[in-house]
Order: structure tokens, then sequence, then C-alpha cells
């Protein structure tokens, strides 16, 4: 299971995928041992298949250790690192996979010479490190004088490394999928009072606009592949113009207003990964 810390403001949602799909695989025929992520960390697992929904760091290093001595692992802890802000931000852009434009930094440099060069004035300070933990590691900033100051206070929180997305308009998407699966949902977070944070109040309510939600699904599921997650979900913007453009994607969210759909779906995926072991 993925550790309190881990699930700001979803503790109970994220408990309760993960639940719904461990019922789903006893209910066909899988033998399901539950762990926390504490367990996972002080004692290991003796399973040689693992579903994880971990994020500490020492959780990541030894699912990886367990892939490298050919566990099967569903999300990867590769593709779990890889979900982290700065090296998605790398993958994406570096697979021609649609997403803002975006800058690299550290955290003690002076940015605003690369602000103004890339036209950047609103725009989004993420934390390139790691996961998001609390809502500070993810600001949105007005200016670039305000960006300089956030960044200066994210290097005084210890945090060595961000990311700068330029901020985008149009209306908010959220989706969750399950890679090589029929399973795609989605739905504008603001309108249904889906919050983690409450930045979805930036781009504020829906307006509706078209967009085509094939191309958004197939978007989603290279992006999945590039990454190594099975379970996923994530943002996006659409535009005006209908473009579209993933601004995050995360290894298994919470499926909050869909789970009781995506429980037997993930299932599915997790047996067909079998098999094909």
């Amino acid at each position: 299971m993925r550790a309190g810390a881990y699930s700001p403001n979803h503790i109970g949602n994220d408990t309760a995928i993960f639940n719904l799909t461990a019922e789903q695989l006893r209910k066909r025929g899988c033998q399901v041992n539950v762990y926390s992520e504490e367990q996972f960390n002080r004692d290991g697992v003796e399973e040689d298949i693992v579903l994880a929904m971990c994020r500490e760091q020492a959780s990541i290093e030894r699912l990886q250790q367990l892939e490298d001595r050919g566990c099967l692992v569903i999300n990867s802890g590769y593709g779990i690192e890889n979900c982290t802000r700065e090296r998605m931000t790398r993958i994406l852009l570096g697979n021609g996979i649609p997403y803002p434009e975006s800058l690299i930094v550290n955290t003690n440099e002076n940015i605003k010479p690369a602000l103004k060069k890339a036209g950047f004035k609103s725009c989004w300070i993420k934390r390139g490190d790691f996961h998001a933990m609390h809502k500070e590691d993810v600001s949105y900033v007005r200016h670039i004088e305000e960006a300089q100051e956030v960044l200066q206070e994210y290097f005084y929180r210890g945090i060595k490394r961000a990311v700068i997305n330029v901020h985008l308009v149009g209306d908010l998407v959220k989706f969750y999928g399950i890679r090589d699966s029929s399973f795609f949902f989605w739905f504008y977070p603001f309108d249904a009072g889906h919050s983690k944070y409450g930045w979805e109040e930036v781009n504020g309510r829906s307006q509706g606009l078209d967009f085509d939600v094939r191309s958004l699904k197939s978007m989603c599921q290279r992006a999945a592949e590039e990454l190594n997650v099975v379970v996923y979900g994530g943002d996006c913007i659409v535009g005006e113009d209908g473009d579209i453009k993933i601004i995050d994607f995360n290894d298994w969210p919470s499926f909050a207003p869909c789970r009781n759909e995506a429980a037997p779906h993930i299932a599915k995926a997790i047996l067909a990964a079998i098999k094909a072991r």
C-alpha cells in the first residue's frame, strides 16, 4: 500500500482502489497478501508478483531490486521513479508527447533571464526531485519576479531541482487509464469538486471545449509506455483549438470517481501480465 504521507488529502481513496483491486484478484482465484509500505521497507516480501502503490525512495529502490531479480512488479519501481517531475518532463518531451514548454533548473540560480528568453510570464513551479507531498511542492506564479521568489523558497526547503512549466489556458481535464486496456475515464475536476491542493481554481470552470477523446487516450497510452507504468492517471489542458497537452502523469492514482469500474480492469491487466510472464 502507499504510505499516508504520499496520499495527501486522498488516503481513503488510495486505500479504496488498492483494496478493490485486491478483492477483484481474489475473486479470480488469486491469493493476495496486503502489506503497508512501512512493512515492506522493514521486512520485505516473499512473493515474486508485487502490486505496488509505493512512493518512498526506499520503497522504489526495493521494488527495483525485486525487478532486477526477476520479480513481476506492477507498477514498476522504475516506472514510479519515471513519474517524478524532472524525469517525467524529460521523457515526455524527449519522446514528442505533447507537454508544456518547460525549463529544468537548480533552485539556487537566477532564472529571470531564462524565463524572459523563453517568454514565460505566468507559470507553474514544481519540485523536480520527487513526487509532490505538500501543496507547496507545486506553485502557480503570475510573473517572473514571483517565480524567482518561489524558487528561492524551494531552495530554503532543501529542494535542489525544479521544473517550470509555462501556464496553459484552457479546460483542465483529469484522466485515468490502464495501459493496453479498453478502460479510460476522464472528467473536469473543478466542475466535479475533485481536488488535491485546490490548484484547479486557476483554470476554473470548464468551457466544454471540444476535443478528441481518442487522441487523448492514444496520447496517454504512449506516455504510459514511455514512462513504464501500467496503472496511471493525470491531468491535461485542452486549448480553444482542441489542442491537448499532458501537464501531469501519475503512477497508480486514486481513480476516486470511477474506482468500482476501474478495479476489474486493473485486475485483468495484472492477470494478463502474469500470464504473459
